[in-house]
């Protein structure tokens, strides 16, 4: 099969592109870019594309998640999204990208929960519940619910003194 190339590639070379290298490499395969083009959205342009998914990450698994949702477009009906802090580890340059993603959801009628620590995710957020003040048996206790701004306002909140 390594013989049966495409642009001088074999399969093996293809498969260890990255996404955002596939990208490039397949720009004028519009059904292909249209396939892998949401992983780059979604901040996973430095994934190869033979990479097993047991080797991803909890994060990075539940964007190759969102990016297949998004791929899909509105055809699935409306549905809650949970994420538990997809930013972990991310460039902020892919964090932007996933919070541009997480809008994109929301925009195709969809609802975003993010449990997370960045604090621009907080801020991009339309309503925030801060539970604290500590964390386990010190915390619990719903110190704010509201609009990202009105959190800078509660004393005990250890987010909102870094907002």
């Amino acid at each position: 099969m390594l013989e049966v190339q495409y642009k001088g590639k074999n399969i093996f070379d293809i498969l260890e592109l990255g996404v955002d290298e596939a990208i490039e490499f397949f720009k004028e395969e519009k059904d292909v870019i249209a396939k892998i083009k949401p992983l780059s959205d979604v901040g996973l342009g430095y994934v190869k594309l033979g990479q097993s998914s047991d080797t991803l990450s909890g994060g990075e698994a539940q964007r190759v998640k969102l990016a297949s949702f998004l791929g899909k477009g509105k055809a699935q009906g409306h549905i809650l999204f949970i994420f538990d802090e997809p930013t972990t580890g991310l460039h902020f340059h892919d964090i932007k990208k996933l919070l541009d993603s997480f809008n994109a959801l929301i925009e195709q009628g969809h609802s975003v929960l993010v449990i997370e620590h960045n604090l621009d995710v907080i801020r991009s957020a339309d309503w925030v519940i801060d539970l604290g003040p500590e964390g386990g048996e010190g915390g619990g206790t719903l110190l704010y619910a509201g609009q990202p701004e009105g959190l800078k306002k509660v004393k005990d909140s250890y987010t909102g003194k870094f907002l």
